[in-house]
């Protein structure tokens, strides 16, 4: 189930505080919520999705991320990998110089 909201200039129109928690009550007794877990959708430039938690004093917008659903057979590792920049081979065709022939 999405529950949106649009947050714009028009202060005529807005949706009041004491309005909004009425139509969300409403909406978990006739659809029989519970305390689900919340999901943000908020819109910059593009739209991103955010987890909300509760910081004992505000409300705070956690980053989500995502996973391949076939992690056996991608080839991405499951932990990360970490190597020294001084341990990854340098090969002919990994450097550049000035008036050499890579491009």
């Amino acid at each position: 189930m999405n529950f949106q909201l649009w947050n714009g200039d028009d202060y005529e129109h807005r949706l009041k505080p004491g309005k909004l928690l009425n139509i969300i009550k409403l909406s978990e007794e006739m659809l029989g919520i519970e305390n689900n877990e919340i999901e943000v959708e908020y819109q910059s430039d593009t739209i991103g999705k955010y987890d909300l938690d509760f910081n004992g004093k505000t409300f705070v917008l956690k980053c989500q991320t995502t996973a391949c659903l076939a992690q056996d057979a991608c080839g991405i590792p499951s932990g990360k990998i970490q190597k020294n920049l001084i341990q990854l081979p340098v090969t002919k065709a990994s450097t550049y110089s000035p008036g050499g022939d890579c491009c």
